[in-house]
């Protein structure tokens, strides 16, 4: 072989090592990050934001309680006063809850304190909703509804707060007379087979379109006096709360759901 041969030799090895240089690295090959299945289902929004998705249910069709029950006796409807498209809390006939049972879900729902509002603090225009309820009692994992537009309370009690765990990020409230507007995401707690917890719930609330609870993790069931707590439960229903204040009752319209 001749001594130019010997040295065009190298300069091939040198070309090809050059050529697999030039290759392109599959980390950045656009295609080998494409995810092409599962294809999420096709859900077609409401015309404005607080109308109800395709894949809703309706929980208060502006006509009836049919999807609700007394909660102090379960085998009787709900005994809230309907009005022309909202119903009001008709006080003491009890708390209301879905004959649904859910586990994680968006919820959507739209509620008003009147403009003849009176009283101070919590005996404002209470009510809430439990996210889940896990008895009669007020027991399960409350998002306080209240006036807090022009009124002092204690900041985790009051509008949009977890009850008695997490104060809301912001005051979005509107003056009394006004609908307001509640979106919540609600991941249910997991629990193990003993009772005790493996995942804690965590909630996502927005009050008129402003970020009050941001994923926020729940400690357990809220309580009007002493620390929250978990009881290990599955899928539960969703309550609205009577809670008796002198002052005059909430109202509540276009509540539906979608499973999550």
């Amino acid at each position: 072989m001749s001594k130019y041969a010997l040295l065009f030799i190298p300069t091939l090895f040198g070309m090809s090592a050059l050529a697999q240089e030039k290759k392109t690295d599959p980390a950045k090959e656009a295609a080998k990050t494409e995810v092409w299945e599962p294809v999420p289902k096709t859900v077609t929004p409401g015309g404005l934001p607080q109308e109800a998705p395709s894949d809703a249910t309706i929980l208060f069709n502006g006509r009836n309680l049919d999807a609700w029950h007394s909660v102090n006796d379960p085998s009787k409807p709900a005994a809230w006063t309907i009005d022309d498209g909202f119903f009001t809390v008709k006080k003491g006939t009890g708390n209301i809850e879905t004959n649904k049972k859910f586990t994680d879900y968006q919820l959507h729902m739209e509620w008003r304190i009147p403009a003849n509002i009176t009283g101070t603090s919590q005996a404002r225009g209470n009510s809430g909703v439990f996210l889940a309820s896990t008895g009669p009692g007020d027991n399960g994992y409350e998002i306080q509804i209240m006036d807090s537009y022009n009124n002092k309370t204690y900041v985790n009690g009051q509008t949009g707060s977890v009850y008695k765990q997490g104060i809301p990020l912001a005051n979005a409230n509107k003056k009394p007379g006004e609908w307001q507007y509640y979106d919540i995401i609600w991941n249910a707690p997991r629990f193990n087979e003993d009772g005790s917890v493996s995942k804690p719930a965590t909630v996502t609330v927005i009050l008129n379109g402003v970020l009050l609870q941001n994923n926020f993790v729940v400690k357990g069931e809220t309580r009007w006096i002493g620390a929250p707590e978990y009881k290990k439960h599955g899928a539960t229903s969703i309550k609205l709360q009577d809670h008796g204040d002198p002052s005059p009752p909430i109202s509540f319209r276009n509540i539906w759901i979608r499973d999550l």
